[in-house]
């Protein structure tokens, strides 16, 4: 068992399945156990082992397929559970039955299993030997996986757990050079500096020329501009449209057309004041009918309201 790398005080776990015997597992067990002091076996069967009560990262070393006579094929979730029973740096040392030609939907191919272990989180996959199968084991693996080819062997691999839980983290030390900083500002050209400085005493200097705002106006920008004038060309026409102000008018037409909605409503009111068939009931019972029912109240001006008492209604 040197060969397998089983240390003093290992907890090692010996996955098995049919058709292997009992007696070449125990025998396995026994030479495993005899490795080192301290050395504790547990034997799983494959059919089994993800049902077993293994607790994550509980275990130094795996093996699974290594006893003989075994046809042990590794699904993705068999890989998957060996990867979470081992612990951080454990290791694992596998065997299983591969075909050269890849033919088979059940048997991988030497290249296809150590992608498999990669794909499991296993680090350091590595080859160990690829020898034939003798008769009795070839027609032992055509049986259990029913494949019609001659191109079986046999493959160890060895795999390692990373060194680290899984969905631990750490800090990572990045170190960016530092920029380097002037520390000092570079020195102006003093020609330069004294073309762009004007002080006070180049005011007075002949050779500066200063204008007066106002001599750029002329007589007709002084001018009172005509309302009309500043209205935009199309506002308000169209004919036989109605006059319509911009939004946020400014030329003065949302204002006019407010005096104009002003006035009509004024009109409209006072079109609307009640009048009399002969129009002289305000001027008071001289100049009223027999049957005016403002008879007998006072005179009032045309247009104010006047409340008839309930029996001069009845009345009339």
């Amino acid at each position: 068992m040197s060969g397998l790398g089983v240390r003093a005080g290992e907890r090692v776990v010996l996955v098995w399945g049919l058709p292997s015997s009992l007696e070449a597992l125990k025998e396995l067990a026994q030479s495993v156990e005899a490795a080192g002091s301290g050395v504790r076996v547990s034997l799983e069967n494959v059919d089994r082992l993800l049902l077993s009560s293994h607790a994550p990262s509980s275990c130094d070393l795996v093996l699974s397929g290594l006893v003989p006579g075994s046809a042990l094929i590794h699904s993705s979730e068999i890989l998957a559970e060996i990867a979470r029973i081992m612990k951080p740096g454990g290791r694992l040392i596998l065997a299983e039955p591969v075909t050269t030609t890849g033919d088979d939907s059940k048997l991988k191919t030497a290249g296809k299993l150590l992608s498999a272990l990669k794909l499991s989180g296993l680090v350091d996959v590595s080859e160990v030997k690829n020898e034939p199968l003798n008769p009795e084991e070839t027609a032992s693996v055509k049986e259990v996986t029913g494949y019609q080819g001659n191109s079986l062997s046999r493959v160890q691999m060895s795999a390692s757990k990373p060194n680290f839980e899984v969905g631990s983290s750490t800090q990572l030390k990045l170190s960016f050079g530092k920029k380097a900083t002037q520390s000092e500002k570079p020195a102006l050209d003093p020609n330069a500096a004294k073309m762009w400085t004007l002080s006070a005493n180049d005011i007075d200097d002949d050779d500066v020329d200063l204008l007066d705002s106002d001599a750029l106006l002329d007589a007709e920008d002084l001018r009172k501009p005509d309302p009309a004038s500043l209205k935009a060309t199309s506002c308000g026409d169209g004919a036989g449209q109605k006059k319509k102000a911009c939004k946020n008018c400014s030329c003065g037409l949302a204002e006019e057309l407010e005096q104009e909605s002003k006035s009509s409503k004024k009109n409209i009111k006072k079109d609307t004041q009640p009048k009399s068939a002969c129009g002289s009931c305000y001027l008071g019972d001289a100049f009223r009918c027999a049957s005016c029912p403002y008879m007998g109240m006072p005179a009032f001006k045309p247009g104010e309201k006047i409340l008839l008492q309930e029996n001069q209604l009845n009345d009339a």
